[in-house]
C-alpha cells in the first residue's frame, strides 16, 4: 500500500466557505501541502471541494472528510474528489470508494477497526482522535498492523508534538483546527502550515 502524496500531512478545512476555500488551498499548496480535505460538514461543501478540484485537483489529492454514507461517495466522485476521510469505520463507505478508484484514510480507534477498515480495502488509517489515546497506545497498534499501511495522527496533532507521532510510527498526520479555523485569516493559514511543513521536515531528516 501507499499514499501518493509527496507530504504525509492532510489539511483539514473544516468550516471553510466557497468564497474562501480557493485562497486557502493555494496558501497551504505554496506551503508544501498536496492532500486537502474540506469535511462534508462544512458550508455549501459541494461547491468549495468542486472548485477546489477544478483548479488544484491536479496539484494536490482532494476531496472530503467526515464521509458517512455510500451516497456522499458518489457525490464526491460526480466532482472529481479523490480522497475520502472518514471518522469512523464503515466498511459499505470504503468499498465504494475504493469501487470508484478513490483514495481512502478510514478512522479507526482499536484494532478490529483498523483490520475491518483494510479488509474493505482502504489503503491508509487514520488515528482518532490521536490525542487521547497518545503515542504510545499508536505504537502498539501498529506492532499488529502490517507494516506497509500509512497509519496518519489525527485529533490534537500540532507542530509541537508532531514528532512524537511520527515517532511512534505514523507516516504522518491529519492537521485540523492547529491549522485552520473557520474564519481564519489567510496570514494565519500560511504561518500554521510553515510551522507544521518545518517540524515534518525536523522529524523525518
Amino acid at each position: 500500500m501507499s499514499w501518493n502524496t509527496e507530504l504525509p500531512l492532510i489539511a483539514i478545512l473544516r468550516g471553510i466557505l466557497p468564497q474562501e476555500a480557493g485562497a486557502h488551498v493555494q496558501t497551504l499548496l505554496a506551503a508544501g501541502f498536496d492532500a486537502i480535505e474540506i469535511p462534508l460538514n462544512s458550508p455549501d461543501w459541494r461547491q468549495s471541494i468542486g472548485d477546489a478540484v477544478r483548479t488544484f485537483g491536479d496539484r494536490a489529492l482532494i476531496g472530503a472528510g467526515t464521509v458517512l454514507q455510500p451516497s456522499q461517495v458518489d457525490e464526491l466522485a460526480a466532482l472529481g474528489a479523490k480522497l475520502v476521510v472518514t471518522p469512523n469505520t464503515q466498511p459499505a463507505v470504503i468499498r465504494r470508494a475504493v469501487a470508484l478508484g478513490m483514495t481512502v484514510c478510514a478512522g479507526c480507534a482499536t484494532a478490529s477497526e483498523a483490520f475491518n477498515a483494510l479488509d474493505a480495502g482502504a489503503q491508509a488509517l487514520k488515528i482518532f482522535p490521536s490525542v487521547s489515546f497518545g503515542p504510545d497506545y499508536i505504537k502498539a497498534l501498529k506492532a499488529v498492523l502490517p507494516p506497509q499501511v500509512p497509519v496518519f495522527a489525527v485529533g490534537g496533532i500540532t507542530p509541537e508534538n508532531l514528532h512524537r507521532y511520527l515517532a511512534a510510527g505514523c507516516v504522518g498526520a491529519g492537521l485540523g483546527s492547529d491549522l485552520y479555523r473557520a474564519g481564519q485569516p489567510l496570514e494565519r493559514t500560511a504561518h500554521q502550515a510553515a510551522a507544521f511543513v518545518r517540524a515534518y521536515k525536523e522529524a523525518t531528516k
